[in-house]
């Protein structure tokens, strides 16, 4: 399976997706959503992979006991701290060569210049709330290793929107997933997830084009 496949069949049925993994052991499964995670955070060439949709539909199977939940937080904890903290240094030693590159296609001028406003705007409390945005999650640790942000002040609330944000969507599936209604329209719960997980960048950029 190629791995824009593996990314549509995620979100096309993240039940079964996740199912599968369970199936395979304990050790695939959690496996699975830190590799998911960490790589979203972590790594700037994936900006694009579903980590909203994914912690919900895995706080879903805590309630049936597929995970527990308890090593559930605890591994995406460790993913999204992890993850914030890789990009920091690769932001911090490799950011101008990655930039110079131009090999991360999603890394446009109109992304890393919304980035860097969000970074300006909010300081380091940035790195909490960039934890609520899609892309903006992936380049703002990125841009704040890159811009010389002290170290010790971003483990601070990497630390802090990393546990937030990931409790935040387990518990909303924990909670939630085994409502009726959920789960009757699950999938198109998913896409709703990723869909208002997306506006404001959506809005972002349609705004940068109007000022052109």
């Amino acid at each position: 399976m190629g791995f824009v496949d593996f990314i549509v069949s995620l979100l096309r049925d993240p039940r079964a997706f996740i199912a599968a993994q369970i199936a395979a052991g304990p050790v695939a499964a959690y496996g699975f959503v830190f590799a998911i995670i960490f790589i979203e955070t972590g790594v700037v060439f994936f900006p694009f992979l579903p980590g909203d949709s994914l912690l919900f539909a895995s706080g879903f199977f805590a309630q049936g006991g597929g995970f527990n939940i308890m090593l559930l937080l605890a591994v995406a904890w460790c993913a999204a701290i992890l993850g914030d903290q890789c990009n920091f240094f690769i932001g911090h030693f490799l950011g101008q060569k990655i930039i110079a590159s131009g090999k991360v296609k999603a890394m446009t001028p109109e992304r890393i210049a919304k980035s860097e406003a969000f970074l300006d705007k909010w300081g380091n409390l940035a790195i909490f709330l960039g934890r609520f945005f899609p892309f903006i999650r992936t380049f703002v640790p990125f841009l704040a290793g890159m811009g010389g942000m002290k170290w010790h002040n971003f483990v601070m609330y990497n630390i802090l929107g990393g546990v937030t944000w990931s409790t935040l969507f387990v518990l909303l599936g924990y909670f939630f997933g085994g409502i009726p209604f959920v789960q009757e329209h699950f999938e198109l719960l998913i896409v709703g997830i990723v869909a208002v997980s997306l506006v404001p960048t959506v809005v972002g950029l349609v705004r940068s084009r109007m000022h052109k």
